[in-house]
């Protein structure tokens, strides 16, 4: 299971809401061929009637990069990864309206091609009679932050100027939960929104509207506008695994606003799972068992993201979480900023404050550099000495530069690496561990997203997992000790490591999930009350109860989902519960879910726990024949009802539905705080 508790804030800025007849969380549409499963009482169901051809388009949506596929759904093995990067005039007109700025250049302008697309957004005063501005919100989004379409030109991806000032790593704002980098100024972000009158949730929804308007205008040059007027889209977006309830969801929101649908033809799917989707798929079926677990490690430009799988069936491919999934901020931003620390040192802050502001192409020539060649393919055994390219700095023995270059040797380079790897090798040791405790055998670790793609990264998890220790000595060698010696893990970097999760989150929506079951991160359970016990209670969190006419104690805990508990999307989870109305008394109740990281979860509501959402529920539907009518022994009348409110998890959703005797009735409204 892929979801966090968020950190408890005010309703204005923390909670959002949405409203759906009976569920909360987007419903996956109906496969494209038959097949079998379980509703939420295990009842196999059938498809039996494929539905129309579709584009699948998946979204990985970046901390520093992100990317776009889309496949049809008749040809399956043709996965499209966008490369190119510029806007037809027609589809400019379609999507943004007749008004848009047709000499604006758009990212790719250059001809840039490239498998991802910069997370990064500005806003520019608009021009007289000008404004290019964003869909039209919907009455759910419109309520979101008291948002308002944008009224500005913007500027995304690759359109900027190397001293151009622009917004990035906005993804990291959605949840409040996880801390930032310390690159990242939430009061440098915040000016620069405020002075455009945006938020967090426009800056992504504006860019995902980018990333929207050119996917289809792709779309469109590939397949023809006849045929996409009648084929229909549905978009996968993918988020973190370690994620919040409320980031997720937010997620969800900025995507709608942004034109990729209604939340029922969105999906969620975290990004090492969509990952695991793609490479587990590639290596099948030459090295796959029943039994074999595999660690994903997605590490991309801001996180890494971790999560272990088992295989339960060859064919068709399915797996199980088989360790609860981890994550840490250490991913190859990092060792921008450390690269720009060392330079700053090396050459001096007043030169290197000169170079950012009056020869900035100077500075961004040596950052591509190491971008590019550097932390992809370092390798200390091929390279002793790098030289990065500082074109016009002039030479200085003392600092290292040479002839328009800054030398670095081995030991140098190691060292902007070593905190940042570190730090990605405890993560997986973790599942290692984890999974190893357990008596599973870890078979492989798969190495996905721009920073899986580094040398220096690959061959130092190969050094600390692939080479086992000799077994200790023994004068008479046993079976035992063999067998208890750890065991090598093969390091793997499938093809298309920066595209992996993208081309996952295309396959999950065209074949549905792999995955059968999930690991919780968290207790889940929701507050009740019940009798008072003195032996159990203490007596001033008793309360009389004029309808039950006895003592009674409330906030007491039932925790529904224990941690690293196994869940699955096809089972649900019900919180059962009885509620008394007296006679026109509203029928609308509210219930919380409350969370816990700790590893025992207490037995009564206390600091530290965490409202994971409040669940609003109208049981005005509920027929009046399922109210049991009971009297008090001083004749006071009232309604009593039994039901309970279902939970269903997938890879990177909650879905709530309300039940009475096995039933579902009324509306489910999910606010997350």
């Amino acid at each position: 299971m892929n979801f966090t508790i968020p950190i408890r804030g005010t309703p204005s800025q923390n909670a959002s809401s949405t409203t759906l007849n009976g569920t909360f969380a987007p419903q996956a549409p109906a496969p494209a061929a038959p097949l079998s499963e379980a509703t939420g009482g295990g009842t196999p169901v059938v498809h039996t009637t494929a539905p129309a051809d579709r584009l699948i388009v998946g979204v990985d949506f970046g901390t520093t990069y992100s990317g776009v596929a889309a496949v049809y759904t008749s040809t399956p093995d043709d996965v499209d990864v966008i490369k190119t990067y510029a806007l037809d005039r027609h589809l400019l007109e379609v999507f943004i309206g007749s008004h848009a700025d047709m000499d604006h250049r758009w990212p790719g302008g250059n001809g840039i091609t490239s498998d991802k697309v910069p997370t990064e957004i500005a806003y520019d005063p608009p021009a007289p009679n000008l404004s290019i501005t964003t869909p039209t919100p919907t009455s759910t989004t419109e309520a979101l932050n008291g948002a308002s379409p944008s009224t500005n030109n913007i500027k995304w991806g690759f359109q900027f100027k190397p001293e151009e000032s622009r917004l990035r790593c906005i993804k990291l704002f959605l949840d409040r939960n996880q801390k930032l980098p310390h690159f990242v100024s939430p009061l440098e972000t915040a000016a620069q929104l405020r002075k455009y009158d945006r938020n967090v949730m426009d800056a992504v929804s504006d860019y995902l509207t980018q990333l929207y308007i050119h996917t289809m205008d792709t779309l469109t040059r590939r397949y023809g506008e006849s045929f996409m007027s009648i084929t229909k889209v549905e978009f996968v977006l993918t988020v973190p695994a370690v994620w919040s309830d409320a980031a997720k969801n937010a997620t969800l929101q900025a995507a709608e606003r942004a034109g990729m649908g209604s939340r029922h033809d969105l999906r969620l799917i975290s990004e090492p799972e969509a990952a695991a989707v793609y490479t587990l798929k590639a290596i099948q079926p030459n090295h796959l068992k029943i039994g074999d677990n595999f660690i994903v490690c997605d590490a991309g430009g801001g996180t890494v993201d971790l999560i272990s799988y088992r295989i339960t069936e060859v064919s068709p491919l399915r797996v199980e979480e088989s360790a609860v999934g981890t994550g840490g901020l250490c991913g190859s931003a990092f060792l921008n900023y450390r690269f720009e620390d060392h330079v700053r040192t090396r050459i001096g802050k007043e030169r290197y404050d000169n170079m950012k502001e009056k020869k900035p192409k100077t500075w961004q020539m040596g950052l591509k550099y190491f971008e590019e060649f550097v932390k992809r393919n370092f390798n200390e055994e091929e390279h002793q000495e790098v030289n990065v390219p500082f074109p016009g700095l002039p030479d200085d023995e003392e600092a290292g530069l040479d002839s328009g270059f800054l030398v670095m040797n081995a030991e140098e380079v190691k060292a902007l690496f070593e905190p940042v790897i570190k730090e990605v090798c405890d993560l997986v040791e973790g599942q290692v561990d984890g999974i190893r405790r357990k008596g599973g055998t870890v078979s492989g670790i798969v190495l996905v997203g721009g920073f899986g793609q580094s040398n220096y990264l690959y061959n130092r998890l190969k050094s600390h997992f692939n080479t086992a220790a000799p077994p200790p000595y023994t004068e008479r060698p046993t079976h035992a000790t063999t067998a208890n010696a750890p065991q090598a893990v093969e390091v793997m970097q499938p093809m298309y490591a920066w595209t992996a999760v993208v081309r996952g989150a295309v396959l999950r929506g065209l074949e549905g999930s792999m995955v059968v079951s999930r690991r919780s991160r968290w207790h889940y359970g929701t507050s009740y009350a019940t009798v008072f016990d003195e032996e159990r209670h203490p007596v001033s969190d008793r309360y009389w109860s004029p309808l039950w006419e006895r003592w009674m104690v409330s906030d007491r805990m039932q925790w529904h989902i224990a941690k690293g508990e196994q869940v699955s999307e096809r089972r649900a989870v019900s919180f059962h519960y009885t509620r008394n109305f007296r006679p026109g008394q509203s029928l609308i109740v509210e219930d919380d879910l409350i969370g816990c990281d700790a590893d025992v979860a207490p037995d009564a509501f206390k600091k530290g726990l965490i409202n994971v959402c409040t669940l609003t529920t109208d049981l005005n539907a509920v027929p009046k024949t399922l109210f049991t009518r009971l009297t008090t022994t001083k004749g006071i009348e009232f309604d009593n009802l039994d039901f309970t409110l279902d939970m269903t998890i997938d890879s990177a959703s909650l879905i709530f539905e309300l039940k009475v005797d096995g039933v579902g009735y009324g509306v489910v409204t999910a606010k997350f705080h």
